[in-house]
């Protein structure tokens, strides 16, 4: 009874990419609360000025094996449940109205956000961060691509590959350019009725639906304004958020027999947000807590445009 609920566990866990960047984030997160319990927390969560060789070399140790384990996990208790064939590609750049398409530009940037950080954190040299930490989202994603393309369910897709293309290149590309992040790439959530129509595709509980339900999701690229126009009036932390979701979608496409009326359309939203990393402060810990969270968008008033409703205002939009 033990092994069949973790199997069924380990199959939802390991359902796509986006929740396997999730549980990978989740484990990490999780070992930085344990370090913070000591006594030096601080002088541990500072980065090293100078190239940390354990640190270092624990780092490429537990990427390692995370990345094995995890590959390992995908092929044993997800892909086993579905037809192997030969190496195959698909075409699924018009589904999910290009919300699975984001879900990977997401993966990609936040997989190299960590990684970097991770490495920035053991002193390793700004150049190798960029070779080795920020490319962990895309080395990743692309083995779980080429498993899809040895399932007859999935299948590789090309417009997976570009979207985890472009997440990887929005980070190096603005390291590169700025030496910094102006641009950060966020996340929000709300639930919606649409779930419980096609739980198998939309997921089943809050859990499932936050990594499942494509109506519920937004992504935004949040702009720092005073990286831009440094100016003395405008609070270092305040960022202009422009944010993009869709909506009315049961399945990928409207080509499914079993839900032929759906009502899809986009919705593009502007709103401001906050940079938790600007937000000055001495503690290690207060800084380990706003790199995390800074992955999601803070609730604000927000304005929605889209082709159904025209003008939406919300005072607080999540």
């Amino acid at each position: 009874m033990l092994g069949n609920t973790i199997n069924i566990w380990m199959k939802k866990v390991f359902a796509n990419s986006f929740k396997t960047f999730v549980c990978i984030v989740f484990l990490s997160f999780t070992i930085i609360g344990i370090a913070q319990s000591s006594s030096g927390i601080n002088n541990f969560l500072k980065p090293s000025d100078t190239l940390n060789k354990s640190r270092r070399n624990a780092i490429v140790i537990s990427q390692a094996s995370a990345g094995v384990l995890t590959l390992i996990a995908l092929d044993q208790l997800w892909y086993a449940d579905f037809e192997r064939t030969k190496f195959r590609t698909t075409n699924d750049n018009n589904q999910w109205l290009q919300m699975d398409k984001l879900g990977h530009v997401y993966a990609a940037y936040q997989f190299g956000r960590l990684g970097a950080d991770t490495f920035k954190w053991a002193g390793v040299s700004k150049k190798d961060q960029l070779i080795y930490g920020a490319t962990l989202g895309f080395s990743f994603l692309t083995a779980v691509e080429v498993f899809d393309g040895f399932s007859q369910e999935w299948g590789f897709s090309w417009g997976d590959m570009i979207a985890n293309a472009t997440g990887t290149g929005l980070y190096v590309g603005q390291e590169l350019l700025w030496d910094e992040q102006r641009i950060a790439l966020k996340y929000s959530f709300n639930r919606t009725e649409f779930a419980p129509l096609n739980p198998d595709k939309l997921g089943n509980g809050f859990a499932e639906e936050f990594l499942k339900d494509y109506n519920g999701q937004t992504y935004w690229l949040s702009f720092n304004l005073n990286s831009f126009f440094k100016s003395d009036c405008i609070p270092n932390w305040l960022n202009f958020a422009v944010g993009y979701g869709a909506n009315g979608m049961l399945t990928g496409s409207n080509d499914d027999l079993n839900f032929p009326n759906q009502d899809r359309y986009r919705q593009f939203y502007l709103s401001f947000d906050i940079d938790l990393t600007r937000i000055k402060t001495n503690s290690g810990v207060l800084k380990t807590l706003f790199s995390i969270f800074n992955t999601i968008k803070v609730p604000m008033p927000t304005l929605e445009f889209n082709g159904k409703n025209g003008v939406k205002a919300h005072y607080i939009y999540f």
